[in-house]
């Protein structure tokens, strides 16, 4: 009996340690892959939660919103995030935290079914088991995934002993570094807008049926929690957001008593420049637009509702000042890069010691 169980408790363990080992560890390539799991380190006490796609994980930044404006907020975001995906790390999320706003961008609802397995993923392998991500499992998983995979990785990542890196074997052994900052993931290289694309036309630009479904329930689990949920579209340049869908959008706002802010429209009055303000011709902001839409949705946010100013608070204001620490000193280091380098290396960071 006792040897049995040592033989158990022995594969059990050897299980573990190779799926710890095999698993990507989104440490040197496609780091946006941690963020998913990096949240919890956040969640608890964020007054406002930002939820979505690259749109906002590349383009607000937390830290400057508690800055300027003394908010506490995170952000549930991930690459290509699909509405489902954010509904139900939403329905997640709100079990850790009850936040003032939710501010969800809106441009997932151009995909009306699953893309791919590997932004699922990205997505869904930092999410802690739940009944939130057996559903969005289900939901996500494209023809012939393996959904169980989700949860055991192992089962997927089996074959990957002749990709290990270093940084496997070192990750085996000590804790990852953060690239976000409380999901804000940071550039601060620029390339400025030279290019703006053609329209393209479509068929139809009805957006999807199951897109209006999981937005009802973002709308409606928000309305349960007593949360104020506000639609954005990001300033970006491209992908293209046609007028179509942005009015689709505005009626559904109007129709259920919701903010939605068009930033691309409004990005006069929020200061962007094209010149200075993305990294990559305008599909996303660097940390200066970041900056700038942070500052700008912060002060949308205070009209609508009294916020509280936790920079008078000692004891919250200590943990955000290690935060904004972080932050200039991971910009910093981006920024001496670019001069030495012509090219950032640096996208994770040691949180200063507590």
């Amino acid at each position: 009996m006792r040897s049995s169980f040592l033989l158990i408790l022995g594969f059990v363990l050897c299980f573990a340690a190779a799926q710890r080992l095999l698993e990507p560890k989104y440490m040197t390539e496609t780091v946006d892959g941690a963020l998913t799991a990096e949240y919890y380190q956040d969640a608890g006490s964020n007054e406002v939660l930002f939820v979505g796609d690259c749109e906002v994980y590349e383009n607000f930044s937390p830290v400057e919103l508690y800055r300027e404006h003394g908010v506490t907020s995170t952000i549930r975001g991930g690459a290509q995030q699909l509405i489902w995906h954010s509904y139900y790390l939403l329905e997640e999320a709100l079990k850790h935290e009850t936040p003032k706003f939710v501010v969800f961008n809106v441009l997932a609802m151009k995909y009306g079914e699953p893309q791919s397995e590997p932004y699922n993923r990205l997505n869904l392998d930092g999410m802690r088991l739940s009944i939130s991500k057996l559903k969005a499992v289900s939901a996500s998983a494209t023809k012939g995934e393996d959904k169980i995979s989700y949860i055991l990785p192992l089962l997927r990542y089996h074959d990957r002993w002749s990709k290990l890196s270093l940084a496997d074997f070192k990750y085996f052994i000590q804790p990852r570094e953060k690239v976000g900052h409380n999901g804000y993931m940071m550039r601060s290289d620029t390339v400025p807008v030279d290019v703006v694309p053609i329209e393209e036309k479509l068929p139809n630009y009805d957006l999807a049926e199951q897109c209006w479904e999981y937005l009802d329930k973002i709308r409606d689990i928000c309305a349960q929690k007593n949360i104020k949920l506000v639609l954005v579209k990001a300033p970006t340049i491209y992908p293209f957001w046609h007028e179509q869908w942005d009015e689709q959008i505005a009626q559904y706002a109007q129709a259920n008593g919701l903010s939605y802010f068009n930033m691309l429209k409004l990005a006069d009055d929020i200061g962007i420049d094209w010149d200075t303000d993305t990294y990559d011709g305008g599909l996303h902001m660097n940390v200066q637009g970041a900056e700038k839409c942070a500052r700008w949705i912060g002060a949308k946010l205070k009209e609508m509702e009294s916020l509280s100013d936790f920079r008078l608070d000692p004891e919250v204001n200590e943990i955000w000042q290690r935060k904004i620490s972080d932050y200039e000193r991971m910009k910093a280091t981006q920024l001496d890069e670019l001069a030495e380098f012509g090219k950032i290396q640096t996208l994770t960071y040691r949180e200063s010691e507590q």
